[in-house]
């Protein structure tokens, strides 16, 4: 049975072998370890290894382990999943960054929250992912790609946010090459609404896809079953298979 540093660094080896081949440097693509449902032992692991960026997609259990793993003074947590509103309170407290803003007005309470902090730093900004719902699908999350622009002026209005690219979840398919056409689309996506200098990241790929990912432009792979084996609780996320 592998641990999850071997795991991690099966993943990583493969991340580097892709991002080379796609004539890209390591330092442009980042990987965000998807530790929903795993327990904190576990990202302790994934951290004594090396890793620093991971994602939850539950508001409570991100707040949890944030709280749990004070102690890891470089550990950077992501909000992946959909964000209602009226949990933006505690989100802002540990998220580095929230790849799944879909609206103007969860923008505006984010940074109304953010600005609320204790020791507040107007220099301080937190970072904000657009979700896109890349191929229209009527059960998923995500502003429609029409509306996408509204939301990153929405976002670029607060003081208090940093507009930081798109996020999207293709529709699930067996072969990884399907997802293809959605992470293109979404690259497009952005190159029209202002590219790289205006949405410097994309959030796009998981566990099963990423390599195809990184070969249509993606910055962040969500990775979580590669890296930490099967989920331990039978709790399912609606929002990432990943």
């Amino acid at each position: 049975m592998t641990t999850i540093a071997e795991r991690l660094e099966l993943v990583r080896e493969r991340l580097r072998r892709v991002v080379e081949s796609a004539g890209r440097a390591d330092a442009e693509v980042r990987l965000v370890a998807v530790s929903k449902t795993q327990p904190a032992d576990a990202i302790r692991a994934a951290y004594a290894a090396g890793q620093r960026d991971f994602g939850e997609n539950y508001v409570q259990e991100l707040q949890t382990k944030a709280e749990a793993l004070a102690d890891l003074p470089e550990i950077r947590w992501h909000m992946l999943g959909h964000l209602q509103r009226n949990k933006a309170r505690q989100v802002v407290r540990h998220a580095a960054l929230v790849h799944s803003v879909d609206s103007a007005e969860l923008a505006s309470e984010l940074g109304k929250r953010w600005r609320a902090l204790p020791g507040f730093d107007p220099a301080q900004r937190l970072g904000c992912l657009i979700e896109v719902n890349i191929a229209g699908e009527a059960q998923k999350s995500g502003v429609a790609v029409a509306g996408v622009d509204r939301v990153a002026r929405g976002i670029e209005a607060v003081p208090e946010l940093r507009l930081a690219g798109l996020m999207c979840i293709p529709p699930f398919a067996a072969e990884p090459e399907a997802s293809r056409p959605h992470f293109e689309a979404l690259a497009r996506l952005s190159a029209e609404l202002g590219g790289p200098e205006r949405l410097p990241e994309l959030s796009m790929g998981m566990s099963g896809d990423y390599e195809v990912a990184v070969r249509s432009g993606s910055t962040l792979v969500r990775v979580g079953t590669a890296i930490f084996g099967q989920r331990p609780l039978a709790k399912v996320s609606s929002v990432e298979p990943a």
